[in-house]
C-alpha cells in the first residue's frame, strides 16, 4: 500500500499580504540555502552539509523507508493513524507573516540549523525548542542526545500527552499528539472510545504558542503533508517547525550547539567512524528500529511472518555483535547505540506483548541486556526514560488493539536494568 499523496489548497495569487524587501530577500536566500543543502551535489555543499552531519547522502530515515515496500509505516510510529486510523489530513495552507518575512513551507519539515552565513537558523541558545513524547522512540533520540550534549539549558523540551486524542474532532477523525494541562481540576482523558480514565497532567502545557495539539503547530507553520508527527524542533523567533527528522535533529544537536554545551567534547559521529556508524545506521533502522512496526502493523500473516524472521535474525546480529564489544561500532558509544537502545528499551514491555515480537526478549539475551544496562546506567539515558509513560501511550492509543486501554504491569524491567552490567571487561 502505497502512502496517499496529500493534496493541498495553495494559498491564491492574488492574497493580501504585504511582505517589505528585506523580509523577501531573506525568504529567497533561505529557501536557496534550504534546497541547496538537501540537493546540490556539488563538494561545497557536502562539506557544509556535513558540518551538521546531513551529507547528501544521508539526509534521513524518511529516504531509506521510501526505497522500500512499506512506505505506509512511517519513520516514527510517528504517522501510525496514516495505516490505523486515517489518511494524512488535508487543510488549507494559509500564508502567515513573521516580522522577519515568510518561512519556506518544507513539504518534510527537515530544515538544518546552521552556523553558515545567511543560514535562517542559525544555532542560539534559547531559541529552539523540542515538542515530544516519553512514549516516541523518534522522539527519544533527540532528548537522549540533548541530555547527553548537555543543552538542557539551551534548547526547551515539552513532553505531550501520551494518549492520542481526536486533535479537531468536528471536522475529522484523526487522532494524535495533544498537550496536558497542569490545571488541579483540569478533566482526565479517556481514549478515542471513550475508556479509561488518564489524568490530565500526564502531558505539559504548550509553553510558547498554547496549542492544544501537536497538529495546532503544523497549521501554525503551513504544513502542507497532513501529518502531525513527532519529534518536532520547533524556531520560537520565527514561530515555525525547523525539522521532524529526529535523525537529522540529533545531528544537528551533536555539531551546531557546542558553544552552549555542557559536553562540547562529546562527539556522537567522529568522522573516524562516520563510514561505520552509517552502515550500522542502514540495517539497523528497517530492521530493528522500524522492524518491530512492520510486524506489530502487518495485515497478513504472510507479511508478519516475513518481518518478524527479518527482525529475529538482526535481533540476533545485534547479539552477537555485542558479545564481542562493548558498542555497536566498537569502544566508543556513538549514535549508533543511541538510535538501537531507544528500540531496545520498549522490546519486552511493549513490543514483545504489543507487536508480536516475541522470538526473541532483551531479558534473556545476557550480551543484549548488559548493553542496554549499560546505556541506561548513563544518567543522561536514564533521566530520559519512564517507562509509566511509555506503556501508557502504546496501551491506550490505540482501540484497535486495546479497546479498554488495559496497561499491563510488567516485571520491572527498569529495576532489572539498574543491575551491574559488566561492560567494562570488554574494553581493551
Amino acid at each position: 500500500e502505497e502512502e496517499a499523496e496529500v493534496e493541498t489548497e495553495q494559498p491564491d495569487a492574488a492574497d493580501d499580504v504585504q511582505v517589505v524587501d528585506a523580509a523577501a530577500a531573506a525568504t529567497a536566500t533561505a529557501a536557496t540555502a534550504t534546497a541547496a543543502a538537501a540537493t546540490s551535489p556539488d563538494e561545497d555543499n557536502h562539506e557544509k552539509a556535513s558540518k551538521s552531519g546531513v551529507t547528501p547522502e544521508f539526509r534521513s530515515d524518511r529516504d531509506v523507508e521510501r526505497k522500500g515496500d512499506d512506505a505506509e509505516i512511517q519513520h516514527d510510529h510517528k504517522d501510525e493513524h496514516t495505516k490505523m486510523d486515517s489518511e494524512p489530513v488535508t487543510e488549507p495552507v494559509t500564508k502567515t507573516v513573521t516580522a522577519h518575512g515568510d518561512i519556506p513551507v518544507d513539504d518534510e519539515w527537515n530544515h538544518l540549523i546552521s552556523s553558515e552565513p545567511g543560514s535562517i537558523f542559525p544555532p542560539e541558545s534559547k531559541r529552539y525548542h523540542l515538542y515530544v513524547a516519553y512514549a516516541c522512540p523518534w522522539a527519544h533520540r533527540t532528548v537522549i542526545v540533548r541530555n547527553l550534549k548537555g543543552l538542557q539549558d539551551a534548547i526547551g523540551i515539552t513532553y505531550v500527552h501520551p494518549t492520542w486524542q481526536f486533535t479537531n474532532p468536528d471536522v475529522d477523525d484523526h487522532r494524535g499528539w495533544v498537550f496536558g494541562s497542569s490545571e488541579e481540576k483540569a478533566p482526565s482523558f479517556s481514549n478515542t472510545a471513550g475508556m479509561g480514565t488518564f489524568p490530565a497532567n500526564w502531558g505539559e502545557e504548550d509553553p510558547h504558542m498554547n496549542a492544544k495539539s501537536i497538529r495546532e503547530l503544523y497549521k501554525m507553520s503551513n504544513d502542507t503533508t497532513g501529518k502531525y508527527i513527532l519529534p518536532v524542533l520547533w524556531d520560537t523567533k520565527l514561530n515555525t517547525i525547523v525539522s521532524n527528522e529526529s535523525s537529522e535533529i540529533i545531528r544537528m544537536l551533536n555539531f551546531e550547539f557546542n558553544e552552549f554545551a555542557k559536553n562540547p567534547e562529546l562527539n556522537l559521529y567522529p568522522e573516524t567512524l562516520e563510514k561505520q556508524i552509517d552502515e550500522l545506521n542502514g540495517w539497523v533502522y528497517p530492521t530493528l528500529n522500524n522492524g518491530v512496526y512492520k510486524c506489530g502493523l502487518a495485515s497478513t500473516q504472510e507479511a508478519y511472518d516475513e518481518a518478524i524472521d527479518e527482525l529475529t535474525d538482526a535481533f540476533d546480529k545485534v547479539d552477537s555483535i555485542l558479545q564481542k564489544q562493548r558498542y555497536l561500532a566498537g569502544n566508543t558509544f556513538t549514535e549508533a547505540d543511541v538510535r538501537l537502545f531507544v528500540t531496545l528499551i520498549r522490546y519486552d514491555e511493549v513490543y514483545n506483548v504489543y507487536f508480536k515480537t516475541n522470538t526473541r526478549n532483551v531479558a534473556t539475551t545476557p550480551a543484549v541486556l548488559n548493553y542496554v544496562r549499560d546505556l541506561y546506567q548513563m544518567k543522561a539515558i536514564t533521566d530520559s526514560c519512564r517507562m509509566d509513560m511509555i506503556k501508557a501511550h502504546y496501551f491506550t492509543s490505540h482501540v484497535e488493539l486495546n479497546k479498554f486501554s488495559i496497561i499491563p504491569r510488567g516485571d520491572n524491567f527498569l529495576g532489572l536494568l539498574s543491575q551491574p552490567h559488566g561492560r567494562e571487561s570488554l574494553d581493551p
